[in-house]
């Protein structure tokens, strides 16, 4: 039997660094898959900045920067092959599960379909459903100290990632609280079983 770990939260909510921190406590290793790592995979050409549509760059993951009552805030758009690259991260998490590995996963839940497709490939006796919450005030702050970050990135998805109708195993707050105070609560967690997904699963099913 193998266990997921999925952390689910905005970016620069510190679920990178929860995850390093789990994988130093865990007694057993943990693969670390995140949405990071299959971005940084795609060819330059396919990581657009404005890409108008029908380009290669609006087809993988473009970054919009726009202002929102006066605001910047940076959207993160897939076009078609950049949905078939989180389809097949999340078939990827379902193969290392399958034979036996456990997986601590590092994703951004941008619409409620990515949520039910994990639903429908992974066991849900195996998944812990983690969201991952920080005061916004803090990651904005987090956001500007990081390199490669476009203004707003975290605001304009501050709220989504959290709106996909299903409610977690365990829910943890990195305003305050230290990586090894967060990988604590979740590994306590761990000592019961997960039932987020299998209430999901059961939700889905119905007519």
């Amino acid at each position: 039997m193998s266990n997921i770990i999925l952390l689910n939260g905005c970016s620069s909510s510190g679920k990178s660094t929860i995850a390093l921190k789990l994988q130093q406590l865990l007694s057993e290793p943990y693969q670390y898959l995140s949405l990071d790592q299959f971005r940084d995979g795609l060819p330059l050409s396919h990581r657009g900045l404005n890409s108008p549509a029908h380009t290669p760059g609006a087809a993988g993951l473009n970054v919009v920067p726009r202002l929102d009552n006066g605001e910047p805030v940076t959207d993160i758009q897939f076009g078609a092959h950049g949905e078939r690259v989180l389809k097949a991260m999340r078939r990827t998490v379902a193969s290392f599960s399958d034979l036996g590995l456990h997986v601590i996963v590092d994703d951004l839940l941008f619409k409620r379909e990515y949520l039910e497709d994990y639903v429908s490939v992974l066991n849900p006796t195996d998944v812990w459903f983690i969201g991952v919450h920080c005061e916004l005030a803090v990651i904005k702050a987090r956001e500007a100290q990081r390199q490669g970050r476009f203004p707003g990135t975290a605001t304009a998805h501050y709220k989504q990632v959290h709106q996909h109708g299903c409610t977690y195993d365990l829910e943890v707050d990195t305003t305050v609280a230290t990586p090894s105070e967060v990988a604590q609560i979740i590994i306590t967690r761990l000592q019961s079983p997960p039932q987020a997904f299998s209430r999901k699963k059961v939700d889905l099913a119905r007519p």
